[in-house]
């Protein structure tokens, strides 16, 4: 390589800052409640057949964990609310927990966090519980060397926050913060994330003659603004999203990582539960699995990479409630889809493309913008404006789009 083509790979490296295209994963809620469901073995191949790479459950059931082994799917579990009294006050609970839980199927199960409970704000009875049991839990994992590797958490609903429109003046409701605070103190310090129940659903049907129909299922709108800081949102599910990033702020916990643990469409429901069915549910999870998975972050946090789980893998027919609650599922249980939507950027047909091997065809020998940096640069684009940023996100040391003419040089150098 000659020196003039060694500095401009130099230049390319450092001097230049690149766009950055972080792409979010997409994953799913496995409940459990029905009596006709595939066996956990089916259900691995059914995830790996349409490219789901994160599950999450809401126990930590041996036959389960057993059929993720070296499936290469993570896996979140969940300690049920019942359980977090006992772990609170007796750390010698989370050791025998997590001993016959965890230890017989860690790592070749690939799980990645333990959820502590879920929705426990809604639940005073064991409120008081959560932090303590947290703490344990993360001593436990401490003390057998997977703390590093399996993260602690907790889901909340997101009736948690209030005054979350607009988004910019969003809070905890004060009579949380006795528990929040020490919660995000643990979040904090043990390198873990928040994770936040966000269902767009719930809030257009009650609200279906002051939100768009459109602007709840992420199709095109003409937006809504944020008065106190001028940011127009195109869905509801971002506003929501940056009323909890707001809500941080407001506490001074900007640092912590959001994860959208719960988020969904009934494909069905009762008469009153208005927006409910296939149609809407079909374009509400599509659109959301798109808007994730071809990256981009929010107005306030224009650098978050989006991670959700969708609700649920399956329609559960023993889940007590109105009709909607046993119509969640993206498949039936004898695995057919209730409606077809990608759940994957092969299913997107969006990939990450690799420079080619400069050939006589080389777009760049004909002047013009190689097709593969085209094709970066194209989504790149897409990701600023789904995130409401007229700025790009960018990040040094990162493979995106360099300036053309830089690329032109070093193409004609290696002419």
């Amino acid at each position: 390589m000659s020196i003039i083509k060694f500095l401009v790979c130099l230049l390319c490296l450092f001097s230049f800052r690149t766009v950055s295209c972080d792409f979010g994963s997409i994953g799913v809620n496995y409940g459990r409640v029905a009596d006709n469901l595939p066996n956990p073995s089916k259900v691995v191949q059914l995830l790996k057949s349409n490219g789901i790479t994160r599950v999450k459950i809401f126990d930590a059931h041996p036959s389960v964990l057993s059929a993720f082994v070296d499936s290469g799917i993570n896996v979140t579990v969940t300690m049920p609310n019942q359980l977090l009294s006992s772990a609170a006050t007796d750390l010698s609970f989370t050791d025998s927990w997590l001993k016959a839980r965890i230890v017989p199927f860690f790592p070749r199960t690939r799980i990645e966090a333990i959820a502590m409970g879920n929705e426990v704000f809604m639940d005073s009875q064991n409120t008081p519980y959560l932090v303590p049991a947290m703490q344990n839990m993360f001593a436990s994992l401490l003390k057998l060397g997977f703390a590093h590797d399996i993260k602690i958490s907790s889901p909340i609903a997101f009736s948690a926050f209030e005054n979350t429109y607009p988004p910019s003046s969003a809070s905890f409701k004060s009579d949380l913060k006795p528990v929040i605070e020490p919660m995000l103190d643990f979040l904090q310090q043990s390198g873990s994330y928040l994770m936040v129940n966000i269902y767009p659903f719930f809030a257009y049907e009650a609200n279906k003659d002051n939100i768009s129909l459109d602007y709840a299922l992420l199709r095109p709108n003409q937006g809504v603004k944020d008065p106190a800081n001028g940011n127009v949102y195109q869905s509801l599910f971002v506003a929501q999203l940056d009323a909890v990033f707001a809500a941080l702020d407001a506490m001074y916990y900007d640092d912590i990582k959001v994860v959208v643990s719960e988020t969904g469409w009934p494909s069905a429901g009762e008469d009153t539960e208005y927006g409910a069915g296939p149609e809407n549910a079909a374009l509400y999870n599509g659109n959301l699995v798109r808007r994730v998975l071809t990256g981009g972050g929010t107005h306030l946090r224009p650098n978050h990479t989006l991670n959700v789980f969708l609700f649920a893998l399956f329609n559960e027919n023993q889940k007590n409630g109105p009709i909607s609650e046993r119509n969640y599922g993206l498949f039936y249980p004898n695995q057919q889809k209730v409606y077809d939507i990608p759940l994957s950027l092969d299913a997107l047909n969006i990939k990450v493309p690799s420079p080619p091997n400069k050939g006589p065809d080389s777009s760049a020998d004909k002047g013009a913008e190689p097709s593969w940096m085209c094709e970066i640069a194209g989504q790149c684009k897409h990701h600023m404006q789904s995130s409401g940023s007229n700025q790009p996100r960018v990040s040094p040391g990162k493979f995106g789009v360099l300036p053309c003419s830089l690329l032109l040089l070093y193409f004609l150098i290696g002419m």
